[in-house]
């Protein structure tokens, strides 16, 4: 995943620098994964960070897959110099990093280095030079460099691992998902009434309404707290028309608000209503430029609803390396609506508010 543009610069000068910003960049500590950084030259500057995890046990075909892949996106990108991190021991990170290499002279690319990382300790395939790298690797405190302090500065943490991450987005437990399930109940029973005497077109209008009000809510540094709220948000966005308007307000210039209503809805949506939530989520953690988020929201979303086509289409964006610059539905809200057959938000006064239930 590409890092964020408006991020201050950061300079990191060394390979133990390098190291020490790459969980930062992805957003969690590195295990049994492989790290391509893609730079420009002469600065240096780094365009692109994508993970793989490492096969286990060793696999020479999966090994040799993960490097034809790894070289086309960066050739999509035009990226031809390239510093490859392995995370580790020796049996997992060593067949991969190998085919990296032979991919990478086969294809003409600049290997800045090739590196193993472990125990806090990092070694050099393409530097076997005892004074630079000895056998015992060379150590490095990746938590302590200047480079790790000015990124969680800057507001990027590293978690301890992916599974701390999907934390983040996990459903809720004990009582608050009890209140939830019956929350959500409550709403399919009002939900059914309103279809019964309008049809499934009756969801759209308040939908629509509600969607733009969380928004803006949330837009304003505020939240939902009400459980019939978020289940009648994570209802509605069954219905496509309300869905890809929401998707069409994904502004990129908001998506820290975005993801944190997105965040708070896949965590309380019950099962059969998280598809449309956590692809939603997805969209905007990638926008942020936070691809590992954005494959975990997605490992949800497509659980929940195996083939959901958008889960599937930023799916592959995200597979092939594309930019958080171009994540952005090329429609308006009003678009959106043309689309359906129906201007659907021309009625500005219809309540946000889900339907009274029982």
């Amino acid at each position: 995943m590409n890092p964020q543009p408006d991020l201050p610069i950061v300079r990191v000068g060394s390979t133990a620098g390098l190291l020490s910003v790459i969980p930062r960049l992805l957003g969690f500590t590195l295990d049994t994964s492989l790290v391509i950084v893609g730079t420009t030259p002469p600065s240096g500057r780094v365009q692109l960070v994508f993970r793989y995890d490492l096969p286990q046990p060793p696999d020479p075909g999966l090994a040799a897959d993960i490097a034809g892949h790894a070289v086309s996106v960066l050739a999509s990108h035009h990226v031809a110099t390239v510093t490859v991190a392995g995370y580790g021991p020796g049996p997992l990170v060593t067949p991969v990093a190998d085919a990296i290499r032979d991919a990478a002279a086969y294809n003409g690319l600049d290997l800045r280095d090739v590196l193993r990382v472990h125990d806090g300790r990092y070694w050099s395939y393409l530097r076997p030079d005892p004074s630079c790298c000895p056998a015992e690797g060379v150590p490095f405190d990746p938590a302590a460099h200047p480079a790790a302090a000015a990124m969680a500065a800057a507001g990027l943490p590293a978690l301890a691992d992916r599974a701390e991450l999907a934390a983040t987005i996990a459903p809720l437990t004990g009582p608050p998902a009890e209140e939830m399930l019956a929350a959500t109940r409550r709403i399919e029973r009002a939900a059914t009434r309103l279809i019964t005497r309008d049809g499934e077109r009756g969801l759209d209008k308040p939908g629509l309404a509600a969607v733009r009000q969380a928004i803006g809510v949330y837009r304003d540094g505020g939240s939902l707290d009400s459980p019939e709220v978020h289940a009648w948000l994570a209802l509605v966005l069954i219905r496509l028309p309300v869905r890809d308007d929401a998707w069409a307000r994904m502004d990129p210039a908001h998506r820290e608000a975005h993801r944190r209503l997105w965040t708070d809805v896949v965590r309380r949506a019950q099962p059969g209503y998280l598809a449309a939530p956590a692809t939603l989520l997805a969209f905007t953690a990638w926008q942020c430029g936070d691809g590992a988020l954005a494959n975990i929201a997605l490992d949800r979303a497509l659980a929940d609803t195996p083939g959901y086509s958008m889960a599937l289409l930023i799916q592959r964006a995200l597979d092939a390396g594309t930019p958080p610059s171009v994540a952005f539905l090329p429609m308006t809200p009003e678009d959106v609506a043309a689309s359906y057959a129906d201007p659907g938000e021309g009625d500005a006064d219809h309540p946000g508010a889900p339907p009274a239930g029982d």
